[in-house]
């Protein structure tokens, strides 16, 4: 299912029925009462939170919603159906702006969480509930009102524990397939990941969410490259691991590889920068014990990472997993 994070939808409730006005006419009963029916009830928009999707594909090609309109009122005083309420189902995650304002109206965050974003319009009264003891013939009614419109933004931000980065073909997408059931294409060529993937990682009895999104470029702050666009869904992590491919590489290299991630997040507005970053060296499957010895010596020796947490794993082998899944939950329960 194709991924779409951001829609502009156009909303309109349902009007109001209007009032009816009618007298009660019957054989023997030449002038009988007022027994004009209500209007009924415009139909309502809700919006509402689903934890089974995962995408606003169903908001791209279809931008206006209508709820039905309520019935007039009809004589013997007989009241209106009211009309239909419209539900809009969204995936958890996904804001609501009202694009003419921009004013934020809604964050959903839970699975059934509702907003009514609009709201039908009221009925209108017939002519019964105008009768009194002064006036036992009204001909008055009033009309229903309108429902009300709204133009609004959905905005799907992915809610996970846990977030990647890392430069495109760096193994993330391998990761993640190997530490939960979430199914991500790979290939060993660049951008294999074109859309933001959700997993569940369960280990024991704990269980942990981590997003994988598309690998970031030199000059992706420019918008080059796919990853940039959706850094946006590593803003709700409380982790991001940042993946290092080692395979045969030089310390420069591999030092030059962090930085060009580094720099690039400390460009992006959300300030994913600030939160905890890990980064895990990743493919040493593909290095003899040797290599992999002096490699760690001149990684702990030139890389300035003393404060940050490091970790050397094989996805392939799955050599180091378990114990930096042991370490993530360890981070995530304090």
């Amino acid at each position: 299912m194709k991924f779409i994070d951001e829609v502009k939808i156009s909303l309109q409730a349902g009007n109001g029925g209007n009032g009816c006005v009618s007298f009660r006419r019957e054989k023997y009963i030449p002038k009988g009462g007022p027994n004009g029916g209500n209007g009924g009830n415009g139909g309502n928009i809700w919006i509402i939170a689903n934890k089974n999707l995962n995408t606003l594909i169903d908001y791209q090609y279809k931008k206006i919603f209508k709820a039905q309109n309520g019935e007039n009122g009809k004589n013997k005083n007989k009241t209106g159906k009211n009309g239909n309420d419209i539900k809009l189902i969204v995936p958890i995650g996904t804001k609501i702006i009202n694009s003419d304002t921009f004013e934020k109206i809604k964050y959903l965050t839970k699975h059934k969480q509702k907003i009514l974003i609009a709201k039908g319009g009221l009925r209108g009264l017939g002519n019964t509930k105008f009768k009194s003891s002064i006036n036992r013939s009204p001909k008055k009614r009033t009309l229903g009102k309108q429902g009300e419109k709204k133009n609004i933004i959905l905005e799907l931000i992915l809610l996970a524990d846990i977030g990647t980065l890392g430069l495109p073909n760096s193994g993330k997408s391998t990761f993640i397939k190997n530490i939960s059931a979430a199914k991500t294409k790979i290939g060993a060529y660049p951008f294999t990941t074109i859309n933001p993937i959700l997993g569940i990682v369960r280990n024991k009895k704990k269980k942990f969410t981590i997003a994988d999104v598309p690998g970031i470029i030199k000059g992706a702050s420019k918008g080059i490259g796919l990853g940039f666009r959706f850094l946006k869904h590593l803003k709700k992590c409380k982790m991001l691991l940042h993946i290092v491919d080692i395979k045969k590489k030089n310390i420069l290299e591999i030092k030059n590889n962090i930085l060009i991630i580094k720099k690039e997040i400390n460009k992006f507005k959300e300030k994913i920068n600030k939160k905890n970053i890990w980064i895990i060296f990743n493919k040493i499957d593909l290095l003899n014990n040797k290599e992999l010895i002096l490699i760690k010596k001149k990684i702990k020796k030139i890389l300035n990472i003393k404060k940050e947490k490091y970790y050397f794993i094989s996805c392939i082998t799955k050599k180091g997993i378990k114990k930096l899944l042991k370490k993530i939950n360890i981070f995530l329960k304090k």
